[in-house]
């Protein structure tokens, strides 16, 4: 995206703010009158089509967030760049995402903070890394360790068509069971189907006071884990949280709750290490 400057008179004083304008190969979201959303990546001479019609990549090219169009059937649109949230729900997939609900209770939870060296496994279909690297900044590292060579392919081409090109990620083609070796981080995330066969690694690697955080989609695999971190080498009061998310519709004549909510997808556990 290219940010543009605009100048406007207001109250006796001029007013000065940066406006995104969209480039070619940005992403484009847009908003029917329905609140139905449809996300493509905009290129000179190109084209979206829908069943309301047709929108023509040249009209937004060069506007900014939030132009309204209208589309060749008549529909009534506005275009913006997607969120993070808008991305994830509708990037290319390879493994199943974490979820957006997940992903902020693991950046909160977690602590993920700007300039922190943080450990990810398995890479999956990237979603959790976009959210980490814009959590830890271009001052942070992100490491991961991804097993297959397919699902890190489509990862890092999620995260570069998100944030563009990051030199502060790392994909390792490796198994994280294995010796990490003689590195240090300030933060674990795993998402994998055995994370107590990385508290080994993790016990030589993580800095005194680190986290850990597991999203495991059982609670099975959230007992053999807390079983093995309650067994001692320095971890502290490990918490499981599950997040149940439920929306509402509101009109002008009605309020209620949805039919549908986004219930269970996932246990996190929590827990620090005291070296």
């Amino acid at each position: 995206m290219s940010p543009g400057i605009t100048v406007f008179w207001e109250s006796s004083r001029w007013l000065i703010y940066v406006v995104d304008r969209f480039e070619p190969g940005d992403k484009a979201l847009a908003i029917d009158s329905k609140g139905r959303r449809y996300m493509f990546t905009l290129q000179p001479g190109g084209s979206f089509h829908f069943h309301r019609g047709i929108l023509v990549h040249d009209d937004i090219l060069g506007a900014h967030d939030g132009v309204g169009l209208t589309s060749t059937g008549s529909e009534k649109v506005t275009i913006f760049h997607p969120t993070y949230v808008d991305f994830v729900l509708k990037m290319p997939r390879g493994a199943q995402v974490v979820y957006p609900k997940d992903a902020a209770m693991i950046l909160i939870e977690g602590d993920i903070y700007p300039g922190a060296r943080v450990l990810e496994a398995g890479a999956g279909s990237g979603a959790l890394s976009i959210a980490l690297l814009r959590a830890i900044g271009p001052q942070g590292e992100l490491v991961t360790y991804e097993l297959r060579d397919d699902f890190a392919r489509i990862a890092r081409a999620n995260v570069e068509s998100m944030l563009g090109k990051v030199e502060n990620f790392e994909i390792r083609l490796g198994d994280v069971y294995q010796p990490i070796g003689d590195e240090v981080f300030d933060r674990a995330v795993l998402d994998l189907p055995e994370p107590w066969q990385v508290i080994p690694q993790l016990v030589e690697c993580l800095r005194p006071g680190g986290i850990l955080t597991c999203y495991l989609p059982t609670i099975l695999q959230v007992h053999q884990l807390t079983r093995e971190l309650v067994s001692g080498n320095g971890w502290t009061a490990p918490r499981t949280t599950e997040t149940l998310v439920r929306s509402w519709h509101v009109t002008e004549r009605s309020v209620r709750p949805d039919h549908r909510m986004v219930a269970h997808t996932g246990y996190l556990t929590v827990v620090r290490f005291a070296g």
